[in-house]
């Protein structure tokens, strides 16, 4: 019985798939060929969940790219992971171009590292979370302190270096208030370079090599980008350039000359300064306290002529005349101003100080010890530029979307990561640099910055596609497979063909137009006259029709501009 048991298995078995013929169904073809028919592409009929009108995290999500799951925290679809992956792949080319080794860090460390660094107290947006031990741990915003230790821990002589290390991973904030979508979540996606160099020329020599990988990137993405000089914060070290996409939406502010190449953010912003003038009975003073309620900070700036006579001001409109970044540098490392107190609680505080610093604007001359070199007035547009002589500063909304530090020995001191020098037999601590580029706000940046009313307009370099070609429900497949194939060619096209059932070509061309496909082919009325396409491209406004044998060439000819 066991061979007629085997023989009857072995029969072939009819299997009943779908086919066109059943209107509504899902069709999934097997060729080589993208096909939105294959494809997870969930778009419209959805508004974004976090109370704001944004309308370009609409788009984003309406498109298909992602939707949110909690506030400040949201799940990429299959054509935002297309995105993304496209653009961690020029990321990963021009790492690769300074010789980064790519790596993946732990999204867990631990608050004794932080505290190490000491930069635990210092960071009020840190994600804790405790084991059943009780032990302390973060969801780590940033990496310094975990490469530092690993870094320390395997390399111990100058020959091992230079080194460059490079991840893309999910970072986390407690962001107070999540907002914008993308631009100000909770949980991101960030490329972070670490630099190691055995002395501070090395490292100096690396970070330029640095920033020109960087605008080599943001040269291919073909937006216009703002390089400004920024301040390191609690980062450490005291050399740091910002990387901003130009946008209403943006919360920086930067300046920059009409006339030079001056750039620089709120933090590090300057004026040409003006002639000297002695303090005297005319000069306002504003009166701050200090973070610890110890010291009064009186702050001695020019009088100005839209506002009061009186020599005391109230703290109120002291953000109205006062660089209050400015007046943060010129304070002792030891004190820091609060910046946010009221008049009211200032007035009953004021009384308790123990001790008072006087700080005099660089226009005003003064023998006292406090007297400091630094512009402590507001910026403001029109100002003199100064680094020239004829321009002047004018500022705007940008996103900033990169960031480069040099670290110097910031963190390897205190974590004690040495090398063997070249000169001595002692060791010295490592020239450390990081650079980090906001993958998922590089995300939201274009889709604010390449939007309209009908959807995204992706740069090619990071679109989900590079083109689509549409068709409608009347074309014969061998037509459409003849067009496909043509445009396709070796590769050169990233091409998904719209062959999904139960959808008319205007349906398909509003979609198209919502996801944001830089080039748009049409087989309709025209290949049928005339065996012609319609080639759109909708951010260059562009609409033709042509030949089956300029079509690729048309194609690529478009692509090259985005």
């Amino acid at each position: 019985m066991a061979a007629p048991i085997w023989k009857a298995a072995r029969q072939p078995q009819t299997i009943r798939l779908p086919t066109r013929e059943i209107w509504n169904a899902r069709f999934i073809a097997t060729d080589s060929r993208n096909r939105l028919s294959n494809f997870w592409a969930p778009t419209g009929g959805i508004s974004p969940q976090d109370g704001e009108q944004d309308e370009s995290h609409a788009l984003l999500i309406r498109g298909g790219f992602l939707r949110q799951a909690h506030s400040g925290v949201f799940h990429l679809l299959p054509l935002g992971l297309r995105v993304q992956n496209k653009l961690e792949a020029l990321i990963d080319k021009h790492m690769h171009s300074i010789g980064a080794s790519k790596l993946s860090l732990s999204s867990i460390t631990t608050e004794g590292l932080w505290r190490q660094s000491g930069r635990y107290s210092a960071n009020s947006e840190l994600l804790r979370i405790k084991d059943r031990r009780g032990s302390g741990f973060l969801l780590s915003p940033t990496h310094e302190e975990e490469i530092t230790a690993l870094v320390g821990g395997m390399v111990h002589s100058y020959k091992d270096l230079p080194l460059r290390l490079y991840q893309i991973g999910r970072k986390y904030r407690d962001e107070r208030r999540p907002r914008q979508g993308l631009l100000r979540a909770k949980e991101f996606m960030m490329k972070d370079l670490y630099t190691f160099d055995h002395s501070s020329d090395a490292a100096l020599s690396t970070y330029e090599a640095v920033r020109e990988a960087y605008n080599n990137l943001f040269n291919e993405l073909k937006l216009p980008y703002l390089v400004a000089d920024a301040d390191s914060g609690n980062m450490g070290g005291k050399l740091s350039h910002e990387y901003h996409f130009v946008s209403p939406k943006g919360e920086d502010n930067v300046w920059s000359c009409n006339s030079c190449a001056y750039v620089a953010n709120e933090e590090l912003v300057e004026k040409r300064a003006e002639t000297t003038r002695s303090h005297d009975a005319s000069s306002m003073v504003f009166t701050g306290i200090s973070v610890d309620q110890k010291t009064a900070i009186n702050i001695h700036i020019p009088p100005s002529s839209d506002i009061g006579s009186s020599k005391k001001q109230l703290w109120d409109h002291v953000s109205a005349h006062i660089n209050l970044h400015a007046v943060k540098k010129a304070l002792p490392r030891d004190i820091d101003i609060d910046t946010g107190i009221e008049s009211s609680t200032l007035a009953s505080l004021l009384p308790k100080t123990t001790q008072t610093i006087d700080l005099y604007d660089r226009s005003l001359s003064a023998s006292t010890p406090t007297t400091t070199s630094t512009d402590l007035t507001i910026i403001k547009p029109h100002d003199p530029c100064p680094h020239c002589t004829d321009g002047t500063l004018h500022v705007q909304r940008a996103i900033e979307v990169g960031h480069t530090f040099h670290l110097g020995t910031r963190y390897s001191e205190p974590l004690n990561a040495v090398v063997a020098s070249p000169d001595q037999n002692l060791s010295s601590p490592l020239h450390m640099g990081c650079h980090g580029i906001g993958v998922s706000r590089i995300i939201g940046a274009v889709a604010s910055l390449l939007s309209d009313t009908n959807g995204v307009n992706w740069p090619r370099v990071i679109a989900p596609y590079e083109a689509i070609l549409i068709t409608s429900p009347s074309a014969d497949e061998t037509h459409v497979a003849e067009v496909y194939d043509a445009l396709y060619g070796a590769g050169h096209v990233d091409l998904v063909l719209d062959d999904r059932v139960g959808k008319s070509l205007g349906w398909k061309l509003r979609d198209a137009d919502l996801i944001g496909y830089p080039v748009v082919v049409v087989l309709g009325r025209g290949w049928k006259e005339r065996g012609e396409v319609e080639v759109q491209c909708r951010r260059l406004g562009v609409k033709k029709e042509v030949g089956l044998e300029e079509l690729r060439a048309e194609v690529l000819a478009l692509l090259a501009q985005l």
